[in-house]
């Protein structure tokens, strides 16, 4: 199984264009900083197809960016594209938008998720006249039948309850935001992306502990990141985003691992955003790092 990093940042990118922070101008001084949004494409050992984790604003320029997720040699378009979803964040499926040329969009979410894409933003009826959209139930992780992706089984862990501002009077559902648990059938290697994390609970601990490699929520290092840099009035933790470092981080609960632990959808307030600094090698020291745009895990 492939998984090849899209994009490694939170909402807005990095540089976002209408901030001038620290990490935003070190990102348009130095082209190599920039990060594009957070996403993630998936390829099974025994096949070429290809699947997305969610379909960001910028989803063009990242399938451009993998020669592996062109149309191939001697197909001028690719026809089908199939997506999962973690969540209904606008960050996350925007991108569906621009795949309109696509000639059927196969799409597998949670109950919530559907219902806030076909009737708050209605992209059903927005779609139609453009291309068709396919959707599937993204089956709990536990189910007797996961979702079959190709080679690949796909089910959903429940993170959080938090839905999207445009949908914030919706009801609630455990199931709004979801990791996603990705097994390989041919190999019985096993994945978990988890780019938001706003709870942990007993069920993540075990399949962090089964996984070769973990995709995991990074937004913020320290929990007073986004008020003591001006980008918010609340904690990291009550934005719906567990900080990396500190007492209640997820640094200390990750070390130990036994699978490849990479941060993902780092703010552009995230001290991480720049290769030098030291909580780089801080977090080396605990066996943990941070994914890279167009970087490829092979498991």
């Amino acid at each position: 199984m492939l998984l090849r990093i899209l994009g490694t940042a939170a909402g807005g990118g990095i540089p976002q264009w209408n901030c001038a922070c620290p990490g935003c101008t070190g990102a348009r001084h130095h082209p190599s900083r920039r990060r594009l949004h957070d996403g993630l494409a998936l390829q099974p050992a025994d096949s070429g197809a290809w699947f997305l984790a969610n379909a960001t604003p910028d989803i063009a320029e990242q399938l451009e960016s993998h020669p592996g997720l062109r149309p191939d040699a001697g197909q001028e378009r690719t026809p089908v594209v199939r997506i999962v979803l973690t969540d209904a964040e606008l960050d996350h499926t925007l991108g569906l938008l621009r795949l309109r040329e696509a000639s059927r969009i196969d799409i597998w979410c949670t109950e919530p998720v559907r219902k806030a894409l076909t009737t708050r933003l209605a992209l059903n009826e927005v779609l139609a006249p453009y291309t068709t959209l396919n959707w599937y139930d993204l089956p709990l992780a536990g189910a007797e039948h996961p979702a079959e992706m190709g080679g690949l089984d796909v089910s959903a862990i429940p993170l959080s309850a938090k839905r999207p501002r445009y949908a914030a009077d919706e009801p609630a559902h455990p199931a709004w935001s979801t990791a996603l648990k990705i097994s390989d059938r041919a190999t019985g290697k096993t994945a978990l992306y988890a780019s938001a994390l706003a709870t942990w609970n007993d069920r993540l601990d075990d399949e962090i502990a089964d996984a070769d490699c973990v995709l995991i929520d990074g937004t913020f290092l320290t929990d007073d990141e986004p008020y003591r840099t001006g980008f918010s009035q609340r904690t990291a933790s009550a934005m719906g985003h567990l900080p990396i470092e500190g007492p209640h981080g997820t640094a200390l609960r990750l070390q130990g691992s036994g699978g490849q632990i990479l941060y993902t959808h780092l703010n552009n307030s995230n001290p991480l955003v720049d290769p030098d600094d030291p909580a780089h090698e801080r977090l080396a020291g605990l066996g943990l790092g941070v994914a890279a745009d167009r970087m490829v895990v092979s498991l």
